[in-house]
């Protein structure tokens, strides 16, 4: 089981989400939380899960030169591919408007990177999970976006919430991905790096 193998390691979680978190609690891993400020900018010419992929990498950078033999940090990023283009965290009401609005009536891409890096390796890998929206009307998006203010999700919702619930018609890949972890990656690549 993991977490006997996890006995000599220290998990260092740079992430701020409370989904995130509560993730690495179920799953029973202990984790200490470390935040360092990055500017979340990438190169025009990476695509797809290349952007989530450097992102993610980007994240452990603040980190390197303080890690110890023994510890592991733990980066991700998510990003929405949609209309071959990332759709990151709205910023305004009217920008998670056309978000949530060009998501509607669609299928759309939700990518997770997550970056495992100790002082010696890097290792990132990544989920992708396919997501279909019913046709939603405008009432239905302000209603969500009053309520919820989805600021801190990219593409402008939550699975788990009210827009989730009455929108999403299917779902192809880890629903958790979506939530913001594909916690069924990060089991499987601490047990390699670990065991």
């Amino acid at each position: 089981m993991l977490n006997n193998n996890l006995n000599n390691y220290h998990i260092i979680l740079a992430s701020g989400s409370p989904r995130r978190q509560q993730f690495f609690k179920d799953l029973n891993i202990p984790f200490e939380i470390r935040l360092k400020p990055v500017k979340e900018e990438f190169p025009d010419r990476l695509n797809h899960f290349e952007i989530s992929d450097y992102l993610a990498q980007l994240k452990a950078l603040p980190f390197k030169e303080e890690l110890k033999s023994n510890d592991i940090l733990i980066t991700s990023d998510t990003i929405v591919w949609h209309n071959n283009q990332a759709l990151g965290k709205p910023n305004t009401e009217e920008e998670a408007f056309q978000m949530i609005q060009s998501l509607s009536n669609n299928t759309h891409e939700v990518i997770t990177s997550v970056c495992f890096t100790t002082p010696t390796i890097q290792k990132t890998v990544n989920a992708i999970t396919k997501v279909t929206f019913k046709k939603l009307n405008d009432s239905e998006i302000n209603h969500y976006i009053d309520l919820f203010k989805p600021f801190d999700k990219a593409g402008a919702y939550g699975i788990q919430e009210w827009i989730g619930q009455i929108g999403i018609t299917k779902i192809e890949g880890s629903y958790f991905n979506v939530v913001g972890l594909p916690t069924h990656l990060v089991y499987e690549t601490l047990n390699s790096l670990v065991s």
